[in-house]
C-alpha cells in the first residue's frame, strides 16, 4: 500500500462545510487543520493503492484544489534524493 499526503486548501467560508463533509466521509480523524491559525488548509497522510484512490478521500467541495502527493522514504543506502 502506498502512502499519500493530502492537502486541502479552502476558504474561510467553506471551512465548516468542508469539515462536515470530511466527517461524513469517515476521514475526520486522519486530517490536521490549520484553520484556527488562519491557514485554511487540512493535511492528512493516508494509505491507498494509487493516487486516484487517495483522491477519493477529498470531498468534492475542494477536490479540484487539493494536492495528493505520493510519499517515499529514503534509507541509509540512498545515494541521491532522486534515486528510485
Amino acid at each position: 500500500m502506498n502512502r499519500y499526503l493530502i492537502e486541502t486548501p479552502h476558504t474561510a467560508q467553506d471551512c465548516q462545510r468542508l469539515v462536515e463533509q470530511v466527517r461524513a466521509m469517515g476521514y475526520l480523524f486522519h486530517f490536521e487543520w490549520g484553520c484556527k491559525s488562519g491557514v485554511h488548509c487540512g493535511w492528512a497522510i493516508i494509505e491507498a493503492e494509487n493516487e486516484a484512490q487517495a483522491q477519493l478521500a477529498v470531498p468534492p467541495l475542494v477536490r479540484n484544489k487539493a494536492r495528493v502527493i505520493k510519499l517515499f522514504r529514503f534509507d541509509a543506502e540512498a545515494r541521491s534524493l532522486h534515486e528510485a
